[in-house]
């Protein structure tokens, strides 16, 4: 009798080890999944940004110095290896400065704003932003519930054995882009 209870207890352990190991591989599933919807939303926004400069440059051709940096940061975007988030990171939120910049001159011509190529080029572009949004909210999201199955207890002895990794975070890393815009009535 102690044998059988001993063997069901060995049962319970094994089984809920199980049971922490399949939560841990669909949580890094969901990482990846998460990371892929990232990846799909700027690989869109990064192919929209050479008729975005194209359309500026024909009106705004002596702001050369703005349209050869949106062009560099995509370049840098692009060089990102893969699975580095942090380091993509990075170099999305450059990009996306140098896009606001780039707007900018492009608030400085009426011409331009009542392109109605520029004006849809400008439309898809939010529309993505807003999808980049989304999606980064789901993937830190998948990361922080795998990275709590990873640290948390009994999970971290299975995900530990198992050499499971955290995952690192989608982040905004420059402070200004933080910051809430001051409003004023």
């Amino acid at each position: 009798m102690t044998i059988l209870v001993i063997l069901g207890i060995l049962g319970a352990i094994v089984f809920y080890g199980i049971n922490i190991y399949n939560a841990l591989i669909k949580a890094t599933q969901m990482v990846k999944e998460a990371w892929s919807g990232i990846d799909v939303q700027l690989k869109r926004r990064s192919d929209l940004i050479p008729n975005i400069v194209e359309s500026i440059k024909g009106y705004a051709g002596h702001e050369k110095d703005t349209l050869r940096e949106v062009t560099e940061m995509r370049t840098r975007v692009q060089a990102v290896p893969e699975g580095d988030v942090a380091g993509r990171a990075i170099a999305e939120g450059l990009l996306s400065q140098a896009l606001g910049k780039l707007m900018a001159v492009a608030e400085a011509y009426p011409d331009l704003k009542a392109n109605e190529n520029f004006l849809q080029l400008q439309q898809t572009l939010d529309k993505i932003e807003g999808e980049v949004q989304m999606s980064r909210r789901y993937y830190n999201g998948a990361a922080r519930d795998l990275n709590v199955k990873v640290e948390s207890f009994p999970s971290n002895f299975v995900a530990n054995y198992f050499k499971f990794q955290t995952a690192e975070f989608f982040e905004i890393e420059d402070a200004a882009d933080r910051n809430v815009p001051e409003v004023k009535f």
